[in-house]
């Protein structure tokens, strides 16, 4: 009876052996996969950051108007109109006219007349211009546009804007091109994979130790 219980009892022991060796084999493929996942979202929030830094974080830090504040439009007249190009085929350029649009403005009743431009682009395009639209063969429709512009500004009178607290540069902006929001929202994705990769590395490891832990115990006990 001894023999039979103590055969039993190894066999019982080998079973339990094979089943959690197999239980370790089916693990570690899983295990590896959800390693390789979370570095590849590493990998992938890094290249995001990276993107972003030469793109929106660099031109958000260049950018000189930084304090916001409201604008008193002074005058909105169009001046004269200005030649532009667009493409009609390959290797084909034709010229049409827009109307330029000068917009001037009190910034925070402070007395200080600025000429408003609508962005960071329109500034560097034309220094003159309020906007410059995208070229197109109808320059009546350019025109319309121009002139809706300017009967809104004329409406509101009083319009959000962004100026440059050391004045150094004499313009105003209407809107920034990446300001605070969109800086954030900007972010906010390749942060959230970021957290999430390093999240997945850290459980399967987190995993792993507590397998080893109990492995370890199991041994004491027989």
């Amino acid at each position: 009876m001894f023999f039979v219980a103590g055969a039993r009892n190894t066999k019982f022991r080998e079973v339990d052996i094979l089943d959690k060796k197999k239980t370790v084999t089916a693990l570690k493929p899983g295990e590896d996969r959800a390693i390789l996942l979370g570095l590849g979202m590493i990998l992938s929030s890094v290249m995001m950051y990276f993107v972003l830094g030469i793109t929106i974080l660099r031109s958000y830090a260049d950018s000189v108007w930084t304090e916001e504040g409201v604008c008193i439009v002074l005058n909105s007249t169009v001046t004269a109109d200005v030649n532009c190009s667009y493409s009609c085929g390959s290797d084909c350029w034709r010229i049409s006219r827009y109307p330029c649009l000068q917009v001037y403005v009190s910034v925070n009743n402070t007395g200080r007349v600025s000429r408003l431009s609508h962005n960071e682009e329109t500034h560097d395009a034309s220094s003159e211009c309020f906007y410059v639209p995208r070229c197109q063969k109808d320059s009546t429709a350019m025109h319309a546009m121009i002139l809706n512009i300017s009967e809104r500004l004329k409406a509101n009178q009083q319009v959000p804007c962004y100026y440059d607290p050391s004045e150094q540069q004499e313009m105003t902006l209407l809107i920034r091109l990446y300001d605070h929001s969109t800086v954030f929202h900007s972010l906010l994705w390749p942060s959230c994979t970021l957290t999430g990769g390093a999240l997945i590395i850290m459980m399967v490891k987190l995993t792993q130790y507590l397998s080893r832990l109990c492995e370890e115990i199991g041994k004491l006990k027989t």
